[in-house]
């Protein structure tokens, strides 16, 4: 399956309109709905209070300025005063409030988004950039964040009062209304078109901070091979040119964003002017009064210079929407390894069997062409070959990494897709070649998703340790269980990263063990060590080695020979030495 986000993102931003995206957007919201009906009630509140000064300032100066009844312009002061500070109060509620909702929906989203990473297969990461896919979680959530919690309540209000002064524009005097509000027209039909190409260009803009981030986490990780290999400079030359890109997209989305604001600004300014001509027009006439038409002139600002927000706001929104967009491409993927009704077991004594299964990485040629083997309980199997002919394949088949393109593996007789994650890990024990541990203590990697040793103190685990034969593995670190590890791997050699790897996978008394180059970087004395911990797994243990040195491999029951798609029994060492030297090369 096309796991590849770039491509997905490319078949369907265009087909994203920004309607249906918000209100799959909305949806995460809907666990705020009592915070946000409280802070939309506030924002209505500001919002009316703000459409009432005009008509109070008109009519203060129509009957009593020009009057000269002060009492009455003190009155109305009063009650101004009054209306400013329900409307601050109000507006530092709904700010509060907006806030909250969007500080929680940045929690819920990264959570949804990092379950969902978790619930996908390893396909999926051997096709995407871990930058990216940190840079999702992180920026394009925190740029929904920045819209739900700073920009959509001033959106409505803004939407609001435009709309009120509109209402009151056309109830006090119509023809100026409808006059003053032409620009209106071309704003909206601007914005209509240009709103796409502005989503886009911030679209790009992402995608690049994405890139931008994979080149800084790779040169990162892998510092200590640049230093020893002396490549800064390799690494300087991406990270500029990731750089530049960022920078010439930003650009772009910059001036995209901006070129909605001095638009809005000069159609304001029109709808401003047309005011003014006319009103005073009307006023000469006798058809109109001063008071109404500085009544007119702050509701036609009252409904322009939102607009010159809105410019700003609706650029925020269509960087949200981008966001989002790249979010929810990853919300909407659906593992391609679902857990599926399984039949009853078969009668076989093998605990692993492979019918007619052939399997092709993503865009690459086929790495295992209708292989069929079984392997029994109880024994030990080696596989070997050249690099690259497909024993780690095999070996992830084994422990589905990965399902077969076609044909079945079965685990115990048993559909091994019919099996949760949960009941294969308990049956399966996988050494990686190259182990990973977690930032913590010895103690917290070997135990790491092992719950029957969850409880237990330091000294009940050590006899369980010294049970399995384990403890003098353990004995080797300088703290013992609490050594501290750190996820750089700094004071760990990468054989005690593999010690570690080996006493956590024993411990959990896998029922078939899978040895990927498990002793590559122990010495032959360490070695000899874990081959008599293995002897001590019981008898009904499988284990599956794959290893490239002889000394591994030499107590085997059964080897195999893997190379140009093909699994074949070697017989005896001495045969399968000679199948390596004097086989096809890898094509």
């Amino acid at each position: 399956m096309n796991y590849n986000l770039n491509l997905i993102t490319g078949s369907t931003e265009k087909k994203k309109s920004t309607l249906p995206a918000l209100k799959s957007l909305l949806t995460h919201v809907v666990e705020e709905k009592r915070i946000l009906i409280q802070a939309f009630t506030a924002m209505i509140v500001t919002a009316v209070l703000n459409l009432l000064s005009p008509v109070i300032i008109g009519h203060t100066i129509d009957n009593y300025i020009q009057t000269k009844h002060y009492h009455g312009v003190i009155l109305f002061s009063g009650i101004l005063l009054a209306m400013y500070i329900v409307s601050l109060a109000a507006g530092y509620i709904q700010t509060k409030l907006m806030g909250t909702v969007g500080q929680h929906m940045l929690f819920t989203l990264r959570n949804i988004l990092f379950k969902k990473l978790q619930a996908l297969p390893v396909d999926f990461f051997n096709q995407n950039k871990a930058g990216d896919l940190i840079s999702r979680i992180n920026n394009d959530t925190d740029k929904i964040n920045q819209f739900f919690s700073q920009s959509l309540m001033q959106f409505l209000r803004f939407i609001l009062i435009m709309i009120g002064s509109g209402i009151f524009l056309l109830s006090i005097n119509f023809p100026l209304g409808a006059a003053a509000l032409t620009p209106a027209v071309a704003i909206w039909i601007f914005t209509r078109f240009v709103s796409p190409w502005v989503k886009n260009k911030n679209a790009v803009n992402l995608k690049s901070v994405g890139t931008l981030s994979s080149a800084v986490q790779e040169s990162l990780n892998n510092f200590k091979v640049i230093v020893a290999f002396n490549r800064r400079d390799y690494f300087r030359e991406r990270f500029n040119k990731a750089n530049i890109e960022n920078y010439s997209t930003a650009v772009s989305a910059g001036l995209a964003n901006n070129l909605l604001m001095p638009v809005y600004s000069f159609l304001s300014n029109i709808g401003q002017l047309i005011v003014l001509v006319f009103g005073i027009f009307l006023i000469a006439e006798g058809n109109f009064t001063i008071g109404l038409l500085i009544s007119f002139l702050a509701y036609i600002n009252s409904f322009y210079n939102p607009l010159r927000q809105l410019a700003a706001l609706w650029a925020n929104f269509q960087v949200a929407l981008a966001g989002w967009d790249r979010i929810s491409i990853i919300m909407n993927l659906e593992n391609n390894m679902p857990v599926i009704s399984g039949k009853n077991n078969l009668d076989t004594n093998s605990v692993v069997s492979f019918r007619d299964v052939s399997f092709a990485y993503p865009n690459g040629r086929e790495v295992l062409h209708q292989i069929n083997f079984e392997l029994e309980k109880g024994k030990t199997y080696a596989f070997i070959g050249p690099t690259g002919g497909g024993k780690t394949t095999t070996a992830s088949l084994i422990a589905r990494l990965y399902d077969p393109d076609r044909g079945t593996v079965l685990l115990n007789g048993k559909d091994i897709r019919s099996y949760t994650a949960e009941e294969r890990t308990r049956k399966i024990g996988f050494i990686l070649q190259e182990p990973f541990l977690f930032t913590g203590t010895v103690r917290d990697n070997i135990l790491y998703g092992n719950e029957n040793y969850k409880d237990y103190s330091n000294g009940r685990l050590a006899e369980a340790l010294t049970k399995a034969g384990l403890q003098s593995l353990i004995d080797r670190f300088e703290s013992g269980l609490d050594t501290k590890i750190q996820t750089t791997g700094d004071g760990v050699s990468l054989g005690q990263k593999q010690l570690i790897a080996f006493i956590r996978t024993i411990l959990r008394e896998p029922e078939l063990l899978i040895l990927d180059e498990a002793t590559a970087n122990i010495d032959t004395v360490t070695e000899q060590l874990l081959e008599s911990i293995l002897q001590k797994l019981p008898p009904a243990s499988t284990k599956v080695i794959i290893a490239h040195r002889l000394n591994t491999i030499e107590n085997a029951d059964e080897i195999y020979f893997v190379n140009l798609g093909e699994v074949t029994p070697a017989g005896s060492l001495e045969d399968a030495m000679n199948m390596l030297m004097n086989g096809k090369r890898v094509s």
